[in-house]
């Protein structure tokens, strides 16, 4: 587990972790989201914190007009590059700033809202983002939320406190008021390796939401 101050100023926390690595992530698409929306048709797609675009670009090869929020300025210029590469800046945008400041205009609403493990050691007003984007969903419009449930098996640290469950979920973003429809809530337990090679599994927790007003 990271080893960080958690009063560290946000966007000072992520330049310095994507400065710090030409490639942070995989720049593949998250397996359960992909899993889930497979079957939905495309339309307009919000994937907060998206690092450098991986969900993203996945979403826009899909047929979405794939917009992604993220605090890094690094981490956009690098999905941006991406885009370009592969040809889709016609579908893939990113917009570098802190989804807390976002102010949505009316007419901007989105068929799927998506977050891939967002969360952060640092400051993050988590389920204020999430609730405003989630209100931008048009009726019939998913939310698809995958976070982290639990640290590695092989982890026996102290436990950071940003780990969410399906019912942290579904109290803290009001998924079970009038308006939404709960489609999944539940833990996946995956297999995965530590850094010497020994099998281990760590937990993810998977909210999708359907809204219906």
């Amino acid at each position: 587990m990271l080893d960080v101050d958690p009063h560290e100023n946000p966007l000072e926390f992520w330049n310095g972790l994507y400065s710090s690595k030409e490639q942070v992530w995989s720049g593949k698409v998250n397996q359960t989201l992909a899993a889930v929306v497979s079957g939905l048709p495309p339309g307009r797609s919000l994937d907060l914190g998206c690092g450098e675009g991986g969900d993203v670009l996945w979403l826009a090869e899909q047929g979405w007009q794939a917009t992604g929020f993220e605090i890094s300025d690094i981490a956009v210029e690098r999905a941006r590059a991406e885009a370009q590469a592969r040809g889709l800046v016609e579908r893939a945008h990113f917009r570098a700033h802190n989804a807390q400041d976002w102010q949505p205009a009316e007419a901007e609403t989105f068929h799927l809202v998506t977050a891939s493990f967002f969360q952060s050691p640092v400051f993050l007003a988590r389920d204020e983002i999430v609730k405003k984007a989630a209100g931008q969903l048009v009726p019939g419009g998913h939310l698809v939320l995958i976070s982290h449930a639990s640290p590695p098996s092989w982890y026996e640290g102290e436990i950071p406190d940003h780990f969410i469950t399906p019912e942290d979920e579904r109290r803290n973003l009001g998924l079970d008021a009038e308006g939404w429809g709960l489609v999944r809530a539940e833990l996946i337990t995956r297999d995965i390796f530590s850094a010497d090679g020994t099998p281990a599994t760590i937990d993810d927790c998977l909210i999708v939401a359907r809204r219906t007003l």
